[in-house]
């Protein structure tokens, strides 16, 4: 078996854990079809939005549609890709084809909220991207253009996130010449960003740490700010200037966004000459922050 293939041990507490992440995920997620994005017909790309175009035009169930081009996709995947989606990839597909079709049958696809397919983009986007990073926080997948991308990427050179955004952006694109309404992929772009971004908060939580790179003639007193003081961990890079070519050290460390401001105005009453940069830590794990273990076992 890959070992991409996340397995618990059946009736685990891991196990239960998944499955409950699986559940609670589709859940969410099928709020977010229902009531915001199927009835404004917004695309949210990849198999599901395909499928919510042919709802539209043909009336077929969203659910169903999604799930047997799914299966084909998967069927197609395991076939180039190997055995790369597990037991609970399939639970999910099945689950989330009959909440949306049940979801259907119940409310006629009438939107939460009338008359405002924007209000409807953004939290359609926020429910879709929750549930969607759940059900990766089981091990879990959607199916959809992310198996097609690795599919594709298999005979390409290039990156699978690259071809999903281009796989995404063309069922949008296809929403507007069968639809002919500018607003639904203008719509649907918005749902897909915002989509994305709960996805990463979801998965990493949500983001207050800085990456710091600090060259200064005063970098042992820094360090004793840093280690003593903060708490903080870090390490010395040897480096050269490029104009001078002076040999210096370079303090690389992570702080928290309220310990970057502390920290620039000790350095600037320290070394005013002093050169900082701060970058995004988009995760964190180990030298005082979350570790490894905990965000697994989250």
């Amino acid at each position: 078996m890959a070992a991409y293939i996340s397995k618990e041990k059946p009736f685990s507490k891991k196990w239960f854990k998944a499955y409950a992440f699986i559940l609670l995920g589709s859940i969410i997620l099928t709020f977010g079809y229902v009531y915001f994005i199927i009835p404004y017909k917004i695309l949210p790309g990849g198999i599901y939005g395909i499928s919510i175009i042919l709802h539209h035009q043909l009336g077929l169930p969203v659910g169903v549609t999604a799930l047997v081009f799914n299966m084909i996709l998967l069927g197609v995947g395991l076939k180039i890709l190997g055995p790369r989606f597990g037991v609970k990839t399939f639970t999910t597909l099945v689950l989330i084809a009959v909440l949306v079709d049940m979801g259907g049958y119940f409310t006629g696809y009438e939107p939460l909220v009338e008359d405002d397919a924007l209000l409807s983009a953004v939290f359609g986007g926020l429910l879709v991207g929750l549930g969607v990073g759940l059900i990766f926080r089981a091990r879990a997948s959607t199916g959809g253009s992310d198996v097609l991308a690795m599919i594709i990427g298999r005979f390409s050179s290039m990156p699978v996130g690259q071809i999903m955004i281009i796989v995404d952006s063309l069922v949008v694109l296809l929403g507007l010449l069968v639809f002919g309404d500018w607003r639904i992929p203008l719509y649907s772009w918005i749902l897909i960003f915002v989509y994305g971004k709960v996805v990463d908060v979801v998965l990493q939580g949500p983001n207050y740490d800085k990456t710091l790179f600090i060259i200064s003639k005063k970098h042992e007193e820094i360090q004793q700010k840093l280690v003593h003081e903060m708490g903080r961990r870090g390490s010395f890079i040897s480096g050269e200037g490029m104009f001078g070519g002076k040999h210096h050290k370079i303090i690389f460390t992570t702080v928290t966004r309220r310990e970057v401001a502390i920290l620039q105005d000790f350095i600037h009453d320290l070394d005013p000459d002093a050169f900082m940069t701060v970058l995004e830590a988009n995760e964190v794990l180990g030298g005082g922050f979350k570790t490894l273990k905990d965000k697994l076992d989250k």
